[in-house]
């Protein structure tokens, strides 16, 4: 039944949007581009060398144009397909070093969380860092074994992909790790695991750069990763607590326990490790000038095993209300996502008087059940979770394909040039039409000579 529902879930509703914000369509398209010249390489954005991201993204999404997918289905599935991999992973190792409960919960709450499905169902490079950085870090914990090792080789290759992922962060979110290793140093550092850490992320770099000199590691390093941390050049400025509510939407409907993530460290010796990453994490963010939402995705599922342990040592009913009261809202975000998507917060009505009263409701409702269910009250939240994010799979990707995407446009029109759009349609556009089109303004222009000119 679990596995039914994760196909739902995350194998279902891929092509119901299209090509979804600014990047998406641009790192499709970088992919697809790879896919048809051969160069896997050097990534090239509407025929220009593109050094914003590592290749990994691109890799994948070149591999599902490979397969023949469609242009929608290409990018995507791949992601679908390492979202569920890595859920299946997560589980095992959860149950190895902690025990069946503490991956039960761990799993069922990171599988319905909003953050790790919506960005399950777009092709941008925060869940391949996510799954490949969490790897690593769950591969570097000690097993509760005493005389188990961790698997240092395999940490260092997950670390690796990460960094073939989104480049130098991940290698900053791990150093509460290899702090808290510091005695077995010379195990990461004199040994295979930073062979197999190289052996990964150093051959693409280094073909690159000889391949495209020093433009390549000024795009990549300075301006992408120093440049985007230190100012706001890249138009994504956001005040220093952005992260709190965003970090609070990614773990929804859960972020009501997060209290116990604090009593985690009294139940397990490996919890305080977990705490210190996600607040390594959410200080090193929150610092950066540029801030966008699935920069602190990588944080979510640590913080889900510290929720998974600290559920496991409370009595699960008292602190599920909450959770089951929350899923009241999804009638109101359903039906204003595609407002906030197309117009902005701001812009958009929202019914607050009825989504509170929504809530009063469900949470009635989740009192009464958790007060009969008790023990079993936990399978009925996921249960309520899932028919929630089913529904609004249904619902709300076809409405954000019509009020934030480009593709309903191409799909009726073929325009041969590009209205005024915002910046992402217009690369929508550019993607679904396969180049840079001209601006429809500069296309008019040159059709009416100005007067005077010679016939």
């Amino acid at each position: 039944m679990a596995l039914v529902l994760v196909a739902a879930l995350y194998l279902t509703g891929l092509t119901r949007m299209g090509m979804y914000s600014t990047d998406e369509p641009r790192y499709a398209d970088i992919g697809r581009a790879m896919a048809r010249t051969g160069d896997w390489i050097t990534p090239r954005l509407w025929g220009q060398p593109w050094f914003e991201k590592p290749p990994l993204l691109y890799w994948m999404t070149a591999a599902g144009f490979q397969f023949g997918l469609s242009e929608d289905l290409a990018p995507r599935l791949p992601m679908a397909l390492l979202s569920v991999g890595f859920l299946v992973f997560f589980w095992l190792r959860v149950r190895q070093l902690f025990d069946e409960k503490v991956a039960a919960y761990s799993t069922a709450i990171l599988a319905t969380s909003a953050g790790w499905l919506a960005y399950s169902h777009v092709a941008v490079a925060d869940l391949p860092v996510t799954a490949f950085f969490s790897a690593a870090v769950l591969l570097s914990i000690r097993p509760k074994e005493p005389a188990a090792e961790p698997r240092r080789v395999a940490a260092a290759i997950a670390l690796g992909l990460a960094v073939l992922a989104k480049s130098l962060p991940p290698l900053i979110l791990f150093l509460p790790v290899l702090f808290v290793d510091r005695a077995n140093w010379r195990r990461w550092f004199a040994s295979w695991p930073i062979v197999a850490f190289f052996a990964v992320a150093l051959p693409w770099h280094l073909l690159a750069a000889v391949r495209n000199g020093s433009h390549f590691a000024r795009v990549l390093f300075i301006e992408q990763q120093f440049g985007r941390f230190l100012n706001s050049s890249r138009q994504h400025g956001q005040p220093w607590w952005f992260y709190i509510p965003i970090f609070l939407a990614l773990l929804f409907p859960w972020f009501p326990l997060l209290p116990l993530a604090f009593r985690a460290g009294k139940q397990d010796t490996r919890a305080p490790l977990l705490f210190s990453i996600v607040a390594v994490g959410f200080v090193f963010f929150s610092a950066s000038v540029n801030k966008l939402p699935g920069y602190v995705l990588p944080l979510v599922p640590v913080a889900c095993v510290l929720l998974g342990i600290g559920l496991n040592s409370a009595r699960p009913e008292r602190w599920l209300v909450a959770p089951i009261a929350l899923l009241g809202v999804f009638p109101f975000a359903i039906s204003a996502m595609p407002g906030i998507a197309s117009q902005g917060l701001k812009s958009t009505p929202i019914q607050w008087t009825q989504a509170a009263l929504a809530v009063v409701a469900a949470g009635a409702l989740g009192l009464a059940a958790v007060y009969y269910l008790r023990s079993r009250a936990l399978p009925l939240a996921v249960a309520l979770a899932v028919a929630g994010f089913l529904w609004a799979e249904a619902e709300l990707l076809p409405a954000l394909d019509t009020a934030a995407s480009a593709r309903p446009m191409w799909l009726s029109t073929h325009p041969e040039c590009a209205p005024v759009l915002a910046r992402a349609r217009l690369y929508g556009l550019y993607y679904y039409s396969g180049k840079q089109l001209p601006g429809c303004a500069i296309v008019d222009k040159n059709a009416f000579p100005a007067e005077g000119t010679a016939h």
